[in-house]
């Protein structure tokens, strides 16, 4: 299951609100890998065997059959600090790993602080979709290489974030109209430790609290609850699957992707590596209406019969299911075409 970062998904979109979904379509499936954005509710969060915690650069490349993913039992999360985070909210980030630690029981440690600020800042493209850059993307990956040099085998990440000085984005997006202005520089910082260190990598945002607003949308509720959005990253990291590579030696209860059912993904969406690898590989590819800014559809694609559509999760939990049965989705629904003759 995916649902691309930082472009506005009315489910998806906002903290945390496809998890419902995800447990639905795990409940379908028997086994749902997916990503943070998918998963990540700041305070909130799910533990789910059947869901595998799968960074985004990390699933593009277990779907293209790069890597492999290796269910355990617990990661050894290393905690990794922008030291552009202030004294006082960088303590509070300790204190949730912390709660953690003594509350739910994870193993949590090394913590490493950045030689210097990252330095992100925020943008937006002309589609609406949000993303970022980091001005020293070298800090970042040293300080991760001395956590897997500590023995961390997953890295959870705080980034300072700058405050959102576009007030009207801001309020649109509390408000349930608006795309995560922070969620593509999120991924940016993601994906560029999992793909140096090849471990599994999450990353939550550091930030100051906003004032009260009694019309909040419930779907960007969760981020409201604490002082940080770090325990969910913790809780997902805790357990996520280790990334081996391909080519190396297979352990039973391996994940591969040959063994894909199907992929679940917004309708607009279809134009990320993973979708066009399982496209290529002729694993399902169920389409959701799921609108966000993007419109890179299957009619937009010329994808035509190779792409399941789905007015709603609840109706792709249905057709996993007719998967995992051998019921041939097209027998589901009417008209029934007549069966074609070649010439």
């Amino acid at each position: 299951m995916v649902v691309p970062t930082g472009i506005g998904c009315e489910i998806g979109g906002f903290a945390g609100d496809a998890l419902p979904s995800a447990r639905c379509l795990a409940a379908a499936s028997g086994c749902l890998i997916t990503h943070p954005n998918v998963m990540n509710g700041a305070a909130l969060y799910w533990r789910d065997p059947r869901i595998h915690y799968v960074e985004g650069y990390a699933l593009d490349r277990f779907a293209a059959g790069d890597l492999r993913l290796r269910p355990v039992r617990r990661q050894r999360i290393g905690l990794l600090l922008d030291a552009g985070i202030e004294a006082d909210l960088r303590q509070r980030h300790l204190q949730v790993a912390d709660g953690c630690r003594a509350t739910l029981g994870l193993e949590i440690g090394p913590v490493v602080t950045s030689d210097v600020s990252l330095g992100v800042t925020l943008e937006q493209g002309e589609s609406g979709a949000s993303w970022g850059t980091m001005q020293r993307p070298d800090a970042l990956l040293r300080a991760g290489e001395q956590l897997k040099a500590a023995g961390a085998t997953a890295i959870a990440v705080v980034a300072r974030f700058p405050e959102d000085s576009d007030a009207t984005a801001l309020e649109a997006y509390r408000h349930g109209s608006g795309v995560d202005a922070l969620a593509g520089a999120e991924a940016v910082i993601s994906h560029l430790l999992v793909r140096h260190l090849q471990l599994p990598c999450a990353h939550a945002p550091a930030l100051g609290a906003l004032p009260l607003d009694p019309d909040l949308d419930p779907r960007a509720a969760g981020e409201e609850l604490g002082h940080t959005f770090l325990a969910c990253v913790l809780v997902g990291l805790a357990q996520a699957p280790s990334l081996v590579a391909a080519s190396g030696s297979v352990h039973a209860g391996d994940l591969a992707a040959e063994q894909l059912g199907a992929m679940v993904v917004p309708d607009g969406a279809l134009g990320g590596e993973a979708v066009l690898a399982c496209l290529e590989r002729r694993v399902p590819v169920i389409a959701v209406h799921n609108p966000g800014v993007l419109s890179v559809t299957a009619e937009a694609l010329a994808l035509g019969e190779h792409v399941l559509k789905a007015s709603s999760y609840a109706e792709a939990a249905g057709l996993l299911m007719a998967l995992r049965e051998g019921i041939a989705p097209q027998a589901l629904t009417r008209p029934l075409p007549g069966l074609r003759e070649l010439s």
